[in-house]
């Protein structure tokens, strides 16, 4: 987990609250979203199914391939580490 917490973009950040406001249907929400505030297991929205849809339009937004290998739950653990891998991606 320690390799994805690294440095996020602002403008990922704000693409990445976009989207869940919409898959997850956080609305209003999603702006209070830290890069400390926990994502799986903590809220009831992300489940198995909006795990496969988010990743789906994760790819279509950010315009990037997300690999099986790739996904882990730490990728999903706290807003910044799933703003941390976007930047990643998005920069390689």
């Amino acid at each position: 987990m320690s390799q994805l917490i690294a440095k996020s973009d602002a403008a990922v950040e704000a693409r990445l609250r976009e989207l869940l406001a919409s898959v997850l249907g956080l609305g209003a929400r999603a702006e209070d979203l830290t890069p400390e505030t926990p994502l799986l297991g903590a809220l009831p929205e992300l489940d198995s199914m909006a795990i496969a849809t988010l990743l789906t339009a994760l790819e279509e937004r950010f315009d990037i391939m997300i690999d099986d290998e790739d996904v882990s739950a730490d990728i999903f653990e706290t807003f910044g580490s799933l703003s941390a891998f976007l930047t990643e991606k998005v920069a390689a």
